[in-house]
């Protein structure tokens, strides 16, 4: 958990609730209701502006929505085979792991979403539940970004990529799953993006108000294929709906 979400929203209305400017100049991915690992995603980071010659100035920041490709492949890695089975960081270990701690101190984000899939274990079969506000708001759920560098004969490109971090599932969510994205009230958002704060341990435990307040709402199984791809895959169903199960993503981290 977290292996599938939702993200509707485009820039512009992303921008306005997060209280950013739009930094996707325009290469947005666009709605997307079965978003999978290794897709581009939306996400929400907080830097200082840098000056023609790169040098950031710090006494400003300045908020915007990036676009980013979901499986986190750190800077030093060979190449991007791994970013499959790097979706996710526990946020019990996020802060000493090899693979994420950097990021975890330097390159935090918010990766926003209507909402997440979760499949619960059940006879024979696993069903699907959208987990969500129960309302237009989004989710922010905690993520963190690195850059890797495409080397292709003199040129190098930048590779920008994302995790988003798991906890322990508190309230009505464990009995789903034993696992949660780690979801950020507004009032944490300031603090998590803020790239001079580099020790965050203090903001990886889950808000159990706003894990209270979420939906949790049977889906069809159709979400299982990333082949369907369309609104009435978060529309709640009667529980028992009878459709072949196609494995989850959900225990990679």
């Amino acid at each position: 958990m977290c292996g599938r979400y939702a993200s509707t929203k485009n820039p512009a209305l992303l921008a306005a609730e997060f209280d950013a400017v739009d930094g996707t100049e325009g290469d947005e991915p666009g709605p997307d209701y079965n978003v999978a690992p290794t897709k581009r995603v939306l996400a929400v980071v907080e830097r200082h502006p840098r000056d023609d010659e790169g040098t950031p100035d710090p006494d400003t920041l300045e908020r915007s929505v990036r676009v980013m490709r979901w499986g986190l492949v750190p800077h030093w890695a060979k190449d991007t085979s791994g970013a499959a089975k790097m979706i996710n960081a526990r946020s019990e270990s996020v802060l000493t792991k090899p693979s994420y701690r950097d990021s975890a101190a330097k390159r935090r984000c918010l990766i926003p979403a209507a909402g997440w899939y979760e499949w619960q274990p059940g006879e024979g079969r696993k069903q699907p539940y959208f987990i969500n506000p129960g309302d237009d708001s989004s989710l922010a759920m905690a993520g963190i970004w690195s850059v890797w560098w495409q080397q292709e004969g003199d040129e190098r490109t930048p590779v920008i990529t994302c995790a988003v971090l798991t906890t322990d599932a508190i309230g009505e969510m464990t009995a789903v799953h034993h696992r949660m994205p780690l979801v950020l009230p507004p009032d944490r958002w300031h603090a998590w993006l803020d790239p001079d704060l580099t020790d965050p341990r203090e903001l990886l435990a889950p808000d159990p108000a706003l894990v209270d307040a979420l939906e949790l709402r049977p889906v069809s199984m159709r979400v299982n294929s990333i082949k369907n791809n369309d609104p009435s895959l978060v529309d709640a169903v009667a529980l028992g709906e009878s459709e072949k199960p196609e494995p989850t993503l959900f225990e990679l981290s």
